[in-house]
């Protein structure tokens, strides 16, 4: 089927608030309140990794307070120039997996596309913060060369669209794409794994929504939200509208020292989850990417909390904690 997207004249309202993101660590602390005496190490640590920051994300963030978890994930701080035994660049193995250009075939039955290198916000964990987008990345005319060995690998019943975040296409672009991957018979299902309607929620179009329901592979989107206060009114509904269309949504969470380590966040996280339609999916152990050992949990309280988890929560309602181990044949069950 081949999804048609009416053009629009005007710029849709997620775009422009991808364009005005806060990319200058100076207005952002300032924007915030926070102390400027944070400023030489905030600076010296975008200029390795940069700051970007969706407005509607960064009034989530309590001003003033320099502890907030949701500034944390966001805020460049001087620890990331600190080097970590065993934290590296490629800490998943990704770029040995990496078929052609933005094909990542990790795991049987399923392939992962990089369908863009660009993110709506620079979370200060990434493990794909060093990735090489403009050599690996499959978009534009690279979709063909990645399409045609997708078309090959017979195997492969589920695409996984990645990055960078995939949502950060233009619907008339993701339309294209999806439209290619519906030409190709053996695929049966999409799934999208995004941040992107999280730290700006309009990006939820009734055109995604059309794009996503309206051809023959069944959809899944995967969401990445760490901290019950990322889930604003705003978000959750947007989301109601996906459920109803019979969208299934998921949630893919990270253990971040500082942000949701303690039981009363993380169960707080999957109830309102579950209120906004969401089932929570993984919850996943740091990647040890460089530059992001200071949000390491160790596994001690790991287990401790998981344990929390189980008593406090429903059963579906509890995410498997997991790690992802380079060349492991499926993400590894911690507990």
């Amino acid at each position: 089927m081949i999804h048609r997207i009416e053009p629009v004249c005007q710029t849709p309202l997620w775009q422009q608030s991808l364009a005005n993101a806060f990319s200058d660590v100076d207005a952002f602390i300032e924007f915030l309140q926070l102390d400027k005496a944070i400023l030489p190490a905030a600076r010296a640590a975008a200029g390795l990794f940069g700051l970007k920051v969706p407005r509607e994300f960064a009034q989530l963030i309590n001003k003033g307070d320099p502890g907030d978890p949701l500034l944390r994930q966001v805020l460049p701080i001087g620890a990331e120039n600190s080097p970590a035994p065993g934290f590296v660049c490629d800490p998943v193995g990704d770029l040995e997996k990496s078929i052609v250009p933005g094909v990542l075939h990790k795991y049987r039955g399923r392939l992962l596309l990089i369908a863009h290198g660009s993110c709506a916000v620079n979370c200060r964990y990434c493990f794909r913060r060093h990735y090489p987008y403009q050599e690996a990345s499959a978009y534009r005319q690279r979709w063909t060369e990645a399409l045609k060995h997708i078309h090959q690998a017979e195997e492969i019943d589920e695409i996984i669209l990645s990055g960078g975040d995939p949502l950060t296409l233009s619907d008339g672009k993701l339309a294209e794409l999806v439209s290619r991957l519906e030409a190709i018979p053996h695929l049966k299902r999409l799934r999208i794994h995004t941040r992107l309607p999280v730290v700006i929620p309009s990006r939820l179009t009734p055109e995604l929504i059309s794009l996503l329901t309206g051809g023959r592979l069944q959809p899944v989107l995967v969401l990445h939200i760490n901290h019950p206060r990322e889930i604003s009114t705003e978000l959750a509904s947007s989301l109601i509208q996906l459920k109803q269309a019979g969208i299934t949504l998921l949630n893919q969470s990270v253990l971040l020292k500082g942000v949701n380590d303690c039981p009363a966040t993380l169960s707080a996280l999957s109830l309102a989850l579950f209120e906004a339609g969401i089932l929570p999916y993984y919850l996943h152990l740091l990647d040890r990417v460089a530059g992001a050992a200071h949000f390491e949990v160790d596994m001690p309280e790991a287990r401790q909390l998981q344990d929390a988890l189980r008593v406090r929560l429903p059963g579906y309602l509890v995410p498997r904690m997991v790690r992802e181990v380079a060349g492991a044949a499926a993400k590894q069950p911690v507990f």
